[in-house]
């Protein structure tokens, strides 16, 4: 845009020495935060680019709203709740770009940023409000005095979103750059950017080709995320969509040397612009070095042996660039660019220098930067794993690391990671309370890989807790031989070993060790005993549980023996249960009620024999509880009857056969046990086997019809079932049988169905109506028509019937006909 700026106000920087000779103008890199000793303006370009765009005016020495001084907002022209100049202190994410609005490049960390724009646009036709969005700043001062040939350097990265408007290049959006000395502009420190067309736009302006190879080798991006702003040239189908068509380009470093200007007034001014036409969006971040005292590389003073680092310059406009790297290195890229890349080769005094001329038509600048190499980054390996108890300390030791410790890494999960801001070599972890692993993050100098050290993994065990005894009181008769156990609760650790004691204070460990949580009250026990538990958490103190105390009836425990403890029986069958009461007064039994011959629950005289009858139809438990006066304790035998699943067979459906034709049966059951059934069929008339799930009959003129009595038997538990099938046999051919009446909804002959006779497969059975309407299709034998449509009785009249099967010699048998339907 070229813009030169009126005299708002004169702010001489004024230098003294040669030690300010290369000092950089106040707030130049928005270092107070705001726009002091910037001047600013916006405006509308709908007249074009050029001075006659610049709307209104802020002074750089008075405060807002007319001035600079303190700012940090300053909003578009007219739009009073849009910022379009403003400054940023701190980074964020740019939402098309993706780059950070604060940049960090090859080292160089700069500071604060200004945005230039916003995606505002405007469309309005009238010429007072036509064209887009214009926003600039400006810093005008006096080049410190000194030699001409020392330079005095500005050096700036920008960024910009640029939205392709499909104009002629010159009407596009953009950002540029401006240096001014009096009324002139330097044309090699001018630089403009804005996405470049094919200038084949329509006679409205629209429509010109997008140059995209030229784009993307001036460094733009295109973004996958869609203008905020409707399609402006949109008509039909495409009117009001939102395009993708917003292109960016990161973070770019610019200088230009100032030095022949030494003594004299300048003037810095940027400034980003929407479209002519006012519908498309740009704007740009700025971000100017704090140094102006010649060229600077950027880039690591540590060079990492074997790495592949880069290094660079601050590009000059048009420049040519020339390097010169350390004996060995080799050069992998960007000989001619401001941006190298290189990759290191050690030599024997581990030293080099980097050196870079860059010159174009009004600067020559030369700089250098003396390299040490290092060897690469080793890790290490944290100490080794340990086991603490929760709550202890653990140190930790990185040895045989070659680089400094930049952080710790803590994990519980080994997928989550906690940053731990220790840069020893020795981490003291303080009340660790969960099992957690360390490392250690290594660097051998700023270019070498960072690597993760061999972690150590501290395992925490939780502290112990001693739990307690259940029953805590428990009453034991003499000769107790069963339900006396002792179970450890609500411990923390595993057991250790038991111990006992005659009155609660001096306790005997047991020998062997007992480490079981539970423990049986042996029978020859005879005197009152507490008992204990020694419990430990892996290396945390050992604690005890609460005690249980027993105490000694002097009465006998109920003793019995029992006869089968577990049996099977097939369903709907019994079980014999057989008991002897050796020692007791009364009994009972549980789930009396499908138990005969169980008694009357006394005990007349010792030894008593029981025999009860269960009849279970499910798997069901039988617990004979035995008693014997003055013992609280009862003695309790279980009988476990398992009953076999009923077997169910499954013989096939009744079926027709004609005579000397092959029947094929089938008989399957539900049962799933490993061996399977045997199956037998009764009579054996016709049959090839009987004793075969799957036989074959054959029958003459002698037999009318066989109903099949099929059993099947369980191999490994002989359990039966059994179901029937019927055969009828006809003296005819293979045929289809078709009724010529019937009558839906009534006590007989209410279903209309064919009868297949010798016939393996039936293709079709079709109904029509009068009208040739297919009311009713099956390729199913034995299904058939109830006379209705999609649920509705239909009349009652003749209807048209098809029908074909296959026989078993595999002839085709087909049939049509009419029938009667009669309601």
């Amino acid at each position: 845009m070229k813009t030169l700026l009126p005299v708002f106000c004169l702010l001489i920087v004024c230098f003294s020495g040669s030690a300010q000779s290369q000092v950089c103008p106040l707030n130049s890199n928005y270092s107070f935060g705001d726009l002091t000793h910037w001047q600013a303006y916006t405006g509308n370009n709908g007249s074009g680019n050029g001075p006659g765009a610049i709307k209104q005016t802020y002074d750089s020495s008075v405060t807002p709203p007319t001035g600079t001084l303190g700012a940090t907002t300053i909003y578009e022209y007219n739009l009073p709740s849009t910022a379009g100049i403003q400054i940023l202190s701190t980074s964020t994410k740019d939402l098309f770009g993706g780059f950070q609005t604060i940049p960090t490049i090859n080292g160089y960390k700069y500071t604060n940023t200004i945005l230039l724009g916003s995606t505002a646009i405007t469309r309005a036709s009238n010429s007072s409000t036509a064209g887009g969005y214009v926003r600039g700043v400006s810093y005008r001062f006096t080049v410190p005095a000194g030699p001409p040939n020392v330079p005095y350097t500005m050096t700036y990265a920008y960024a910009m979103v640029l939205e392709n408007g499909t104009h002629n290049s010159n009407d596009q959006p953009l950002f540029e750059a401006t240096l001014t000395i009096g009324d002139s502009v330097v044309q090699c420190a001018s630089p403009r950017y804005f996405l470049p067309t094919f200038n084949d736009a329509t006679p409205q302006n629209q429509r010109a080709t997008l140059d995209s190879a030229l784009a993307k080798s001036q460094g733009f991006k295109w973004s996958s995320r869609a203008s905020p702003n409707a399609n402006p040239n949109g008509q039909g189908a495409g009117a009001g969509q939102h395009l993708y068509d917003v292109w960016y380009k990161d973070w770019t470093e610019v200088t230009f040397d100032l030095g022949k200007f030494r003594g004299q007034q300048v003037v810095l001014t940027f400034e980003t612009d929407n479209c002519v036409p006012g519908g498309h969006f740009a704007y740009s971040y700025i971000a100017l070095r704090n140094t102006c005292g010649g060229l600077q590389i950027s880039g690591p003073q540590s060079a990492c042996i074997g790495n592949t680092l880069t290094y660079s310059i601050p590009a000059l406009t048009g420049a040519n660039y020339s390097w010169q790297v350390p004996s060995g290195w080799t050069i992998m890229a960007g000989s001619d660019s401001n941006l190298l890349k290189v990759q290191v080769v050690d030599n024997p005094t581990h030293t080099g220098t980097i050196s870079v001329s860059e010159q174009n038509s009004c600067a020559l600048l030369n700089t250098s930067l003396n390299v040490t190499m290092v060897p690469p980054t080793i890790a290490g390996t944290v100490n080794k794993d340990a086991e603490i108890c929760s709550g202890d300390n653990a140190s930790l030791v990185l040895t045989g690391n070659r680089g400094s410790v930049l952080n710790w890494l803590s994990t519980t999960d080994g997928r989550n990671y906690t940053t731990i801001s220790d840069t020893t070599p020795t981490y003291n972890a303080v009340s660790l309370t969960s099992t957690t692993s360390f490392v250690a993050v290594v660097q051998n100098g700023e270019s070498c890989t960072i690597d993760t050290a061999a972690a150590a993994k501290i395992l925490v065990d939780p502290q112990t807790v001693g739990g307690a005894l259940s029953p805590s009181n428990f009453q034991f008769c003499l000769n107790q031989d069963k339900d006396a156990l002792l179970r450890l609760t609500g411990q923390v650790g595993v057991p250790v070993n038991w111990r006992s004691s005659p009155d609660g204070t001096n306790w005997t460990d047991f020998a062997p060790p007992d480490t079981d949580s539970a423990y049986e009250i042996p029978s020859s026990l005879n005197q009152n005993t507490f008992y204990q538990v020694i419990v430990q958490s892996g290396v945390c103190p050992p604690k005890i549980s609460g005690p249980a105390a027993i105490d000694i009836v002097p009465v006998a425990f109920p003793q019995a023996t029992i006869d089968p403890a577990d049996t099977l029986i097939c369903y709907n069958t019994k079980a014999t249960l057989n008991a002897k009461i050796t020692m007791g007064t009364n009994y009972s039994w549980t789930n009396a009620n499908t138990l005969s011959g169980q008694g009357d629950g006394t005990v007349p005289s010792l030894p008593t024999s029981l025999q009860a009858t269960a009849s279970p139809l499910s798997t069901t438990n039988y617990v004979l509880n035995v008693e014997n006066a003055g013992c609280p304790n009862p003695r309790k035998d279980t009988f476990h009857v398992r009953v076999y699943m009923p077997i169910l067979v499954n013989p096939g459906k009744d079926t027709s056969v004609v005579i000397n034709q092959p029947l094929q049966l089938n008989a399957s059951s539900n049962d799933t046990a490993a061996l399977g059934d045997d199956f037998t069929w009764t009579p054996s008339i016709g049959l090839d086997n009987p004793d075969i799930a799957n036989p074959i009959g054959i029958y003459t003129a002698e037999t009318d019809s066989v109903r099949y009595l099929v059993t099947a038997t369980s191999k490994a538990y002989g359990c039966q079932g059994t179901a029937e099938v019927l055969v009828k046999v006809f003296k005819t051919g293979p045929d289809i049988f078709v009724p010529n009446a019937f009558t839906p909804g009534g006590p007989t002959n209410n279903i209309f169905r064919p009868i297949a006779v010798g016939i393996s497969r039936l293709q079709y059975f079709r109904v029509y109506n009068r009208w040739g309407q297919l009311v009713f299709s099956t390729s199913q034998i034995g299904q058939g028509w109830d006379g209705r449509l999609n649920g509705q009785p239909l009349p009652s009249g003749g209807y048209v019937w098809v029908v074909q099967g296959i026989s078993y010699s595999n002839h085709v048998v087909f049939h049509k006909g009419v029938m009667v339907l009669v309601r």
